[in-house]
């Protein structure tokens, strides 16, 4: 008997061992986040994060979208969010907006929502200092989730801002995609579900029907909460289950059914073209033949890691072509992952290419697909794979504890939708040093036989239609998948790089003076040559700096000759490549770095931008280094940029709103000599690269005149040691430069420029006011103050009285470079039809802040709004990179970035009318685009 116990004591022990060994191989839930799920069934998620501080990124996810729509309802789910913030038990129509609005929420920019074919999300950033707010803020989120009203007159009401939301979308791509997605998503659902839905349900739907959707899909165990922040776990899961537990189940709740994506024996072919497509593409999908699995298992992840390990290789033999002397296509790329459906992927090509280019550009993604099927991947290949993504890895894991809130919150909601891992960072970058050398390139070159597949295939060509253009026609696609299938292709060959960027040292110059400035917390070195750093250390991320460089100067020293033959060949120079490397060579050379710099010459600047992380930052100062003293000179790759950019610029002029915006452009710059517009190939064909090249010699020949700022997470001593090495070493004189201040200065008076294009039913309005004037900080300060109230008033009677703009917004500014000028405008889209009467209110607006200034009550709303905005910027390496430098280039005085807040606490509602009344006055350029009109159509606009 004692026998058998003990026998059966070592079984019961040899199992539950073998279970947990087998569940240990689970991939992990971070500890950082709590998990729960209330008796209702609705799930949550919080997680303590305190970047920014004092906030809280909230988010009320619903399993539910537009494919779960009847079919009387189809655009009903998109609709129901819309519905949501029009009306709650808790808080009447505009009262939720204007609540938020009054704690520095912005409408739109960080109060939102979207619905898609699965899913609705609605998103809500909340300060978290305060438990009112607190409170609130979840009060809302219940009301979103089970009480929302509804009623009669809100649906008539919204029917015409979801229907503004609805013409936004119309145009080529929508056009084209109603050609091509039914072999894309042949026999699925998906296919007639689109969640902008259809015209005629949005316009008529009976009201029942809309409240239908809300009833059936909006219930506990088809939602999750989220919350992420600077937050007490604890008290958050508190108010989650105070607000939420009260949800009632759904008896009988219909079935959440997922709709799959058919399997099909044939090769499809969609080939959609359009009057109005400015740009051409090429797709190439190969679905799988079983349903997509989750990743669950520590063996799912290490596939996922190599199908990522995958995509960096073929993405950079495909980056490899675009920087070619012949390139096939403007921009490439691969890789495997989801469809339209959310249980099916799919191996995946795009390409971006010129209008005369599509069967080259498909051609080329076909035959390197083929390559690597027939080839694999090379040693050196996988190395620099391994490389990039263990930097990529490395650099998160760094900032772990640096990040924002807003960037971990999809996280958790996706976890919610599709059960994607959420292990956490430490958990992903110790597992990928712990098995990425395990992985073999045999097993990551034998996955392109499971992608590439001759049924589940579609291939898709889209691009405009025009005269003298003839259309790739479906037999030639046909003929050259056969003709790749059969043809010789060569292995990828690549040669050996040298080991170090710099061949040889720069003989160091040094630092000769240190000025600190300890109220803003920044240093300036003066070195032997002339050049200042100017570096402000920050704890805001631990593995990031940011970087740029500016000289007075740039173009304005240029004839008006040869501006016009250099304006575009500029943005060419760089891809020449440096000190003998082409852009293939030092991309290779940068894999397991993470560092850019990229050169410029601006209007009254020239120098850099540019980012590493503190273990590359030498590398950075290199390159500097190098784009000073030793820029490739090579026609070749300057002509295949070229080349690209009039590929891609072929048809952008068939576009209505570029070319709205390209006519506009030259209204107001008739007469101005320098004038450029929107680039075509003509103008392109007429840059002149060889003056273009000893143009930006001499602009970076006197390394002397430049200012260069570093802000982030920086070693001192080395950034001293670096200066003096590669900066200080770089060639100067005493000489200094200023810009020159244009002749030309564009202004309005009074026009108005109606200009027609396009065949949709779409209208765009531009109010513009600009001109010369005295730049004074505080008027600067004033004219965005007035922008953000305008918008707000522009929101409330053009969206939500008028119900005829989906959005709306003005914004001005004072420029104190390269003269003092202001700017102020007002823009939106509309139906042609409302043109005129939404000018009309908009202008009144305008008239109403003239006579009577802003409300307490708005007024307060945007200090709220300037308040959180600057609490985060102040956060931000990009903030105080941008106030360093802006604040040499204006000569103004930096500590003044500390007074804000008394900057906002003194701004008054008379301040505001009067910027008002002197800048927005009866002279203003009124701007609108029209549908091309019919024949015998009179105009709605007026000329």
């Amino acid at each position: 008997m004692k026998k058998l116990l003990l026998n059966s004591l070592i079984l019961f022990l040899a199992v539950n061992v073998g279970l947990q060994a087998q569940e240990s191989e689970n991939i992990p839930i971070s500890p950082k986040v709590k998990m729960g799920k209330l008796d209702n069934g609705l799930t949550y998620y919080i997680r303590n994060n305190e970047r920014p501080e004092d906030k809280l990124e909230l988010r009320l996810v619903i399993n539910a979208g537009s494919i779960l729509e009847n079919e009387d309802q189809q655009g009903l789910a998109h609709f129901v969010e819309h519905m949501n913030f029009n009306g709650t038990e808790n808080f009447e129509k505009n009262e939720l907006v204007d609540y938020l609005q009054s704690i520095g929420v912005k409408f739109g920019a960080d109060l939102n929502a979207y619905t898609s074919f699965d899913e609705t999300v609605y998103i809500l950033p909340i300060p978290s200092d305060d438990d009112e707010t607190l409170n609130t803020g979840f009060q809302i989120l219940e009301d979103w989730a089970h009480k929302a009203t509804m009623t009669d007159e809100d649906i008539d009401e919204e029917r015409g801002v979801v229907m503004e939301e609805y013409r936004l979308g119309l145009g080529p791509d929508k056009r084209m995609m109603q050609e091509y997605l039914p072999k894309v998503m042949y026999n699925s659902h998906y296919a007639n579900r689109l969640p902008i839905g259809k015209k005629e349900v949005i316009q008529e739907a009976d009201y029942e029907t809309v409240r239908n959707f809300y009833k059936d899909w909006y219930r506990p165990d088809l939602m999750a909460v989220v919350a992420v922040g600077d937050l007490d776990v604890e008290k958050i899961e508190e108010k989650i289950k105070e607000h939420f537990s009260n949800l009632e189940p759904v008896e009988n709740p219909r079935e959440r059914k997922t709709y799959d994506l058919p399997n099909h024996e044939e090769t499809f072919v969609s080939i959609a073209t359009d009057e109005e497509a400015p740009f051409s593409q090429v797709r190439v999908y190969y679905k799988d033949h079983k349903e997509s699995e989750d990743v669950v298992t520590k063996e799912d992840y290490i596939d996922q890691m190599e199908k990522n390990l995958f995509s960096t290789m073929i993405n950079n033999r495909l980056s490899e072509l675009t920087n070619s002397s012949n390139p096939p296509f403007n921009y490439g790329y691969s890789y495997y992952g989801g469809t339209f459906a959310r249980n099916k992927n799919a191996y995946q090509s795009f390409a971006m290419t010129g209008e005369n280019q599509q069967l080259e550009s498909l051609k080329a993604l076909l035959e390197e697909n083929e390559r690597v099927k027939r080839h694999g991947f090379t040693k050196s290949e996988f190395e620099r794979a391994k490389s990039e993504y263990l930097a990529r890895l490395e650099k998160q894991y760094k900032d772990r504890d640096k990040q924002e809130s807003g960037r971990l919150v999809n996280q958790y909601v996706s976890h919610f939708l599709e059960n994607s891992p959420i292990p956490g960072t430490e958990w992903r970058y110790n597992f990928a040093q712990e098995n990425l050398e395990n992985i073999e390139l045999e097993e990551i070159n034998g996955l392109i036989s499971e992608f590439l597949h001759e049924d589940n295939r579609v291939i898709v060509l889209t691009g405009p239609k025009k005269e003298g253009l003839e259309p790739v026609k479906e037999e030639e696609v046909m003929s050259l998948l056969e003709e790749i299938k059969n043809s010789e292709i060569a292995a990828y060959e690549e040669e050996k790089l040298r080991d170090n960027l710099m061949t040889k040292m720069p003989n160091a110059g040094s630092v000769v003076e240190t000025k600190e400035n300890e109220e803003v917390g920044f240093t300036r070195l003066k070195l032997s040559n002339g050049a200042e750093v100017v570096y402000k250390k920050t704890d805001f991320k631990n593995d990031e700096i940011l970087f740029s460089a500016k000289s007075m100067g740039g173009t304005s020293l240029y004839s008006d000759e040869d501006y016009l033959n250099t304006a575009l060949a500029n943005s060419g120079l760089s891809q020449a490549g440096i000190a003998d490397l082409s852009i293939n060579d030092l991309s290779k050379m940068m894999s397991g770095k993470i560092v850019q710099v990229r050169p410029e010459i601006s209007g009254i600047t020239e120098g850099f931008s540019g980012s590493s992380t503190p273990k590359d930052l030498e590398t950075l100062f290199q390159m500097v280094h190098l784009y000073f003293t030793d820029l490739n000179k090579d026609e070749e790759a300057y002509t295949a940029f070229a080349n690209k950019q009039k590929a891609f610029l072929g048809n952008l002029m068939s576009n209505p709103n570029f070319y709205f915006q390209n006519e506009l452009g030259k209204f107001r710059n008739e007469g101005n000599p320098r004038y450029v517009g929107f680039p075509t190939p003509e103008k392109y064909d007429a840059q002149d690269y060889e003056l273009a090249y000893k143009k930006y010699q001499e602009r970076f020949a006197n390394a002397g005149d430049f200012t260069f700022y570093f802000v982030g997470n920086i070693d001192e001593e080395k950034v001293k040691e670096y200066a003096s090495t590669y900066i200080a070493s770089l060639p100067s004189s005493e000489e200094t430069e200023e810009f020159e201040v244009p002749e030309f200065k564009p202004s309005t008076s009074g026009d108005k420029k109606v200009i027609y294009k396009g065949t949709d039913p779409k209208s765009m309005v531009n109010i513009i006011w600009n001109g010369e004037t005295d730049y004074e900080a505080e008027k600067d300060f004033t004219m965005k103050a007035l922008g953000e109230i305008l918008t707000i008033k522009l929101v409330e009677q053009l969206r939500e009285e008028e119900a005829g703009v989906y959005g709306v917004g003005a914004r001005g500014n004072l420029s104190k470079i390269p003269y003092g000028s202001y700017s102020f405008s007002i823009s939106f889209p509309c139906g042609p039809e409302n043109v005129e009467s939404l000018t009309e209110a908009a202008l009144a607006e305008v008239e109403k802040i003239k006579e009577n200034g802003p409300t307490e009550k708005d007024l307060e709303k945007i200090k709220e709004t300037f308040l959180v905005q600057r609490k985060d910027q102040l956060q931000e390496n990009r903030f105080w990179l941008d106030q360093l430098e802006s604040a040499d280039m204006e000569d103004r005085e930096i500590n003044e970035v500390l007074k804000y807040e008394e900057k906002v606490a003194a701004l008054t509602k008379e301040e505001i009318k009067e910027v008002a009344n002197e800048y927005l006055n009866e002279n203003y350029l009124l701007g609108i685009l029209m549908p091309e009109k019919k024949e015998g159509q009179a105009s709605e606009a007026g000329e």
